[in-house]
């Protein structure tokens, strides 16, 4: 099988080494971004790791319309900007119309199509034409093998920088689960990053927010690993209770280090 590269600035993913796209799930102060930058890129750099910062200036698929959604673009491209040029990061962020994609490329070293907006033609062509990585979150209705056209919508647009985000799968109300088959599947098209904390999501299960089981995070991690996944996506928080977004699934910034080590461990092992 071939297999697949992409890159996201200086980051290679489906290479030798493990990539990590990290960062609070939502951007809710430029502090908080810089502070958690900060204690990645020295942990990663501790750990040849590949770091990806990322953090959402906008979540426009909240449950409930009174929730927090984040600064906006203006002001959470200006904190991940800052973000680049203080730790030299590349960074991440979602997308979600057309209009928005020429203002955020021009910060952004990653376009990310949401998992609700996996099959938006629109979209995924306008974020290709930027030239910048896409990375492509697979949507919890979708088959893994189904989602060789999503990539193939943005290759046919002249972009073969192109990643495929697993993060589970709709399974009945308020559930998610993980089927491991899809990694190795997916990587037929393009390399294959896990989301090892929205896998453990519960989407609405608390009413107003989404519930999770933060405490299987290492464990389907680890799983990703004997799968073969090329990269890991964990959200991570110094204080997830108090968080604005997806409290119940952040990692505990004081945690990430262990579970890097588990999962590197668990890598080697497994290429052995």
């Amino acid at each position: 099988m071939t297999q697949h590269r992409a890159r996201i600035g200086n980051v290679e993913f489906g290479g030798e080494g493990l990539a990590l796209i990290a960062g609070p799930c939502l951007a809710e102060s430029r502090q908080l971004c810089l502070d958690v930058a900060g204690r990645l890129a020295d942990l990663c750099k501790k750990l040849s790791i590949g770091l990806v910062f990322k953090a959402s200036y906008d979540k426009a698929n909240r449950s409930r319309g009174g929730t927090a959604r984040g600064p906006g673009m203006d002001e959470g491209l200006a904190w991940l900007a800052d973000v680049k040029k203080q730790f030299g990061l590349p960074v991440l962020s979602d997308v979600h119309e057309t209009t928005q994609i020429p203002r955020a490329a021009a910060v952004l070293d990653c376009l990310q199509i949401p998992a609700f907006l996996c099959r938006q033609t629109d979209l995924l062509v306008a974020a290709a034409g930027t030239g910048k990585c896409v990375n492509i979150k697979k949507g919890q209705f979708m088959a893994p093998w189904d989602m060789a056209g999503a990539v193939e919508k943005v290759r046919q647009a002249g972009n073969d920088n192109v990643l495929l985000t697993e993060r589970g799968t709709s399974f009945g109300y308020n559930r998610l689960v993980t089927d491991f088959r899809g990694i190795p599947q997916m990587r037929a098209f393009a390399p294959v990053v896990f989301h090892a904390t929205h896998s453990v999501q519960e989407p609405a299960a608390l009413g107003a927010c989404s519930g999770g089981q933060r405490e299987f995070v290492s464990l389907l991690a680890c799983a990703a690993m004997t799968a073969g996944a090329d990269a890991l996506f964990l959200e991570t928080h110094p204080d997830p209770a108090h968080a604005l977004s997806d409290a119940a699934t952040q990692l505990p910034l004081a945690e990430m280090e262990a579970v890097l080590k588990r999962c590197l461990a668990v890598r080697k092992v497994c290429r052995e």
